[in-house]
């Protein structure tokens, strides 16, 4: 829908096309390759679910696509199969540990989405701060808690022998290489998270999709390739 609540071009191409909402022309990035394993969090409705799942390309490809949401998501009938799946979770409360279980062989996947977005309250300073938070734990569930370890907004890093910066934690559920996805509301302080990540992947920039309504907030942080671990 549009600002005034008119259905826009994006409302109606995504019901014409079978998918669940209009985010799934949001994705303007190719950061999903044939094979990939997916990990959606606040997958609700479900249109990132069908765009990951075909992006994935044929069942022989292999993949995984696996969304979490605080609701019950049925996977879409239209643009999936049987890679994708759904769980009932907080992901605030949620193990890194148990994430990265619900991947292949458990060892993590190689794009993270998060489309989580806060209830919006009207109050555009607390929505904000809401929405970073949750921008937050997504960047904490991809790269580990010691990766984001920083003092005055400043990541701690490693520089290995190469020169290129890298982070010296490993337990985060994206892989190395791996891209990252994370929905925010527009803020002075989303510039600051884009820091913080600037030095962990090879490219981390700001983007509002066009697909984004003319009244929305909303802006996306595209992190591509997680850096490698230092070598000790």
């Amino acid at each position: 829908m549009s600002g005034a609540g008119k259905p826009d071009f994006f409302y109606r191409e995504a019901q014409r096309l079978g998918y669940v909402a209009r985010s799934a022309f949001k994705k303007q990035y190719k950061l999903i390759t044939p094979g990939s394993s997916v990990l959606d969090l606040g997958c609700a409705p479900g249109a990132w679910l069908q765009v990951a799942c075909q992006s994935l390309g044929p069942l022989k490809n292999g993949g995984l696509v696996v969304g979490i949401d605080l609701k019950k998501v049925k996977v879409p009938a239209e643009h999936c199969d049987s890679r994708v799946q759904t769980v009932c979770a907080d992901v605030m409360k949620l193990p890194r540990a148990h994430v990265r279980e619900l991947s292949p062989q458990q060892k993590g996947f190689s794009v993270v989405l998060s489309d989580m977005c806060p209830l919006v309250s009207g109050i555009s300073s607390k929505d904000a701060a809401l929405s970073l938070e949750l921008g937050m734990q997504a960047l904490n569930l991809a790269v580990g808690g010691a990766a984001l370890a920083h003092s005055n907004n400043e990541i701690q890093t490693e520089e290995s022998n190469d020169g290129t910066t890298t982070i010296s934690d490993d337990n985060g559920v994206l892989r190395r290489g791996g891209n990252l996805v994370i929905k925010l509301l527009e803020s002075e302080d989303v510039q600051e998270i884009n820091k913080i990540c600037k030095p962990l992947f090879r490219k981390a920039s700001l983007l509002r999709p066009k697909a984004t309504r003319s009244s929305s907030r909303e802006i996306y942080l595209i992190c591509q390739g997680l850096q490698s671990q230092a070598k000790t």
